[in-house]
């Protein structure tokens, strides 16, 4: 049998897309023979996924984990809704998260540690497939482009990290996605309830920023000079502007900041107050929603229809 050397294996990669152990398993079956590969990853419909790689994945699952003192979350994009209904491709995001917790929200580190639970065993226990392997596998078994676009993780040294998730389709599984990082010496039960409150606030609000010092300067400026021309187009005094420009900005605030944000639960108490008095300390929160800041391919459909008759 021919010796499959790494040279080998990265130029079949390189001209498929396939995942490492499953082009040094096609050279194996093809006994190093390179087009034979080629046409083995084909039939198996691995060589596929590469060409499914520049087509746009909006859609897909948020997936979230919790452990003591640990959460994470990750947004696994597909092309359509109909592949969060996807059993497999469920699994896989569950998976990703459950492995966020320990791996980090480093998205390349994700996609190179080892898949968890694959049965499939190349050469050895070593060689199991790594996290962007697997969703290799996924593109090709369900026929759609998928990416691993960002995660996060948050940690506590005493206390509780809470999640929330809004659209379930599956326990830790939907569209909306929250972390809540709750410091607390005890009652650590009660750190849990009062974060997925919040959890479900900050998924309702949209805060940016946890605190005001948190807010993003050149937002800030930006905010500034749009309401200081507001202002200056009502004819009054410098000084009165600048007043009613601190009145906004007060406001814009309220909007912004987790915790300067009116309780969606009861619509008068500020969140600073229900954290203080909740004996704990709110220190971070994540929220992902789904397919947010991509930019979607808009078609009209009556339109490819004509075309399509015209040819």
């Amino acid at each position: 049998m021919a010796e499959i050397t790494a040279a080998m294996v990265r130029e079949l990669r390189e001209r498929t897309g396939a995942g490492m152990m499953d082009c040094k398993k096609a050279l194996t079956e093809s006994g190093g023979d390179m087009e034979g590969a080629i046409d083995w990853l084909r039939k198996k419909g691995l060589s596929a996924a590469a060409k499914k790689s520049g087509r746009v994945a909006a859609e897909g699952l948020v997936g979230v984990a919790t452990g003591p003192g640990v959460g994470a979350m990750v947004e696994v994009n597909a092309e359509t809704d109909f592949v969060a209904r996807n059993e497999l491709f469920q699994h896989f995001v569950a998976a990703v998260a459950e492995l966020a917790l320990s791996v980090g929200e480093d998205v390349e580190a994700l996609k190179n540690a080892t898949y968890p639970g694959v049965p499939e065993l190349i050469e050895g226990a070593r060689d199991r497939r790594t996290v962007q392997e697997e969703l290799t596998h996924l593109i090709a078994t369900i026929g759609e482009n998928m990416t691993i676009r960002r995660a996060r993780v948050l940690r506590v040294t005493s206390g509780s990290v809470a999640s929330y998730v809004h659209n379930a389709v599956k326990p830790g599984l939907g569209k909306i996605g929250v972390l809540v990082a709750l410091e607390a010496a005890s009652e650590l039960e009660a750190m849990e309830t009062l974060g997925r409150q919040i959890g479900m606030h900050v998924a309702a609000t949209r805060p940016t920023a946890l605190d005001i010092s948190g807010v993003e300067p050149s937002e800030l400026e930006r905010e500034k000079a749009v309401l200081r021309e507001q202002a200056a187009a009502s004819g009054k005094k410098a000084d009165i502007i600048e007043k009613m420009i601190d009145g906004r900005i007060r406001k814009y605030y309220e909007e912004v900041v987790l915790l300067e944000q009116v309780w969606v639960h009861d619509g008068e108490t500020r969140v600073k107050e229900v954290v203080k008095k909740s004996g704990g300390n709110l220190t971070g929160f994540a929220r992902f929603q789904l397919g947010e800041g991509i930019q979607r391919e808009s078609s009209d459909f009556a339109a490819e229809v004509a075309a399509m008759s015209k040819g």
